[in-house]
């Protein structure tokens, strides 16, 4: 089936796909009970965290500087191995244009949280009062939603996940719209909420 997209006036990101507007997910991914459709409906709490993640060398940085807090709310086991796989890629759709690879333990990313449900860093960051902006994967906070060149697009994966089936949810983009924001400026968010009215009036 063809993808279709919509027109966004924005110097980078100048279409996105249709779907975002009308596709919908699951609001709250941690108070979602997560199941693989591909899969018969099998319960896998965090699917979408089970094969790690492509991480801009920046947002590496930024872990490695709060690799303390971050350690400390992970199993001892996945605390003492390495966090990132090489080699270093080069990708110019990165914020740095480069990136690298989580690995994975028992299963899922390394930042999983292998005791309890959701992302270490994610929860260092509420425990100590500081932003993950910038430190946690933008890809990872962009879920479903995607991004190529010059379009903002729904992950291959979205329709895996009961996340995407939840009923009377929101759409993927207005879940995703802040985060938009935070990673890409207030300027794609007006563009995007102007093609959003568009497709609303078809």
């Amino acid at each position: 089936m063809s993808v279709e997209y919509v027109p966004v006036d924005h110097p980078r990101f100048v279409r996105a796909q249709r779907d975002i507007f009308v596709k919908t997910v699951a609001p709250d991914c941690m108070e979602h009970r997560c199941r693989l459709v591909h899969r018969r409906g099998r319960l896998e709490l965090d699917a979408c965290c089970r094969y790690g993640v492509d991480v801009d060398i920046g947002e590496r940085d930024a872990i490695q500087a709060r690799a303390t807090d971050i350690a400390a709310l992970l199993v001892p086991e996945a605390r003492g191995r390495p966090w990132f796989e090489g080699p270093v890629h080069d990708d110019a759709d990165f914020p740095s244009g480069r990136y690298v690879r989580t690995t994975t333990y028992d299963g899922g990313c390394i930042f999983l949280a292998h005791d309890r449900r959701g992302c270490a860093i994610h929860r260092a960051a509420v425990a100590g009062g500081w932003s993950f902006d910038g430190v946690k994967p933008h890809v990872c906070r962009l879920f479903p939603l995607s991004y190529e060149s010059d379009a903002i697009v729904l992950s291959d994966d979205y329709a895996d996940y009961s996340c995407a089936f939840e009923p009377d949810a929101p759409s993927v983009y207005r879940v995703s719209r802040d985060t938009l924001g935070a990673v890409f400026g207030p300027h794609l968010v007006r563009a995007l909420d102007a093609a959003e009215e568009r497709v609303k009036a078809t």
